[in-house]
């Protein structure tokens, strides 16, 4: 896999293969390529856009990218949300507490803020002690005994997402359509869940986008399939 041929055929609108995308990744997550190269691809997919193969496929290989979570001996449904995120950003903080309560299990996985908004991992980092990269152990065994747990992508765990994620903020690619509902179902993918719910914010909330974008941003997330069940 050469990745700068891989870019060159996103940047000249070519639709690139689920094998090119799977090596990419994978050389994305193992630390094989340059920020420069991670933010030209990101460039490239704002420009030229994805198909649908092409986001399932950025999807699942995201969410192979690092060890997927099991939790066959805690007794509830395994659910998750994610959102297109936005100003305030504070559903998560309320939304897994209640469906803890609810009887579900919440393992969530979250992000920081981009643009200038603070992410979900802001807040709980301004908490003194609070972990937001745990060890897998750990992770399980608070979602089992609390119900719920909100961290962030770890070495292990959506390592892929995680590096993606910081290189969308610093180079104004935060606004990409076509991989936003993967960059958030990966995340959900990856621990395992079985129940997904996603938000969409108000169109004031996504302050980055013109109107035009948030509608077809908003038109992606609400027709957006869950890659795998």
């Amino acid at each position: 896999m050469i990745p700068q041929e891989i870019i060159r055929h996103k940047r000249n609108g070519d639709e690139l293969d689920a094998a090119d995308i799977r090596s990419f990744i994978a050389a994305l997550a193992a630390g094989r390529l340059s920020e420069g190269q991670i933010g030209a691809f990101a460039m490239a997919v704002w420009f030229k856009g994805m198909s649908r193969a092409e986001t399932v496929a950025l999807t699942l290989a995201m969410a192979d990218s690092g060890d997927r979570l099991q939790w066959a001996d805690i007794d509830r449904p395994i659910a998750d949300k994610h959102s297109t995120g936005g100003v305030g950003d504070n559903v998560s903080l309320m939304l897994a507490p209640i469906a803890a309560a609810c009887g579900l299990a919440v393992p969530m996985i979250s992000g920081r803020g981009l643009g200038h908004t603070g992410g979900t991992l802001d807040k709980l980092e301004s908490i003194p002690g609070y972990m937001i990269t745990p060890d897998a152990d750990l992770f399980h065994k608070v979602v089992k005994e609390a119900g719920c747990a909100i961290i962030g992508q770890t070495g292990t765990l959506a390592p892929a997402d995680g590096r993606l994620y910081a290189v969308r903020d610093v180079t104004a690619t935060v606004d990409s359509i076509p991989s936003s509902p993967p960059l958030s179902s990966r995340r959900n993918l990856r621990p395992g869940s079985r129940r997904w719910c996603s938000t969409s914010r108000s169109a004031t909330a996504l302050s980055w986008l013109t109107a035009a974008r948030r509608r077809s941003w908003r038109s992606r997330w609400s027709r957006w399939p869950m890659a795998r069940a």
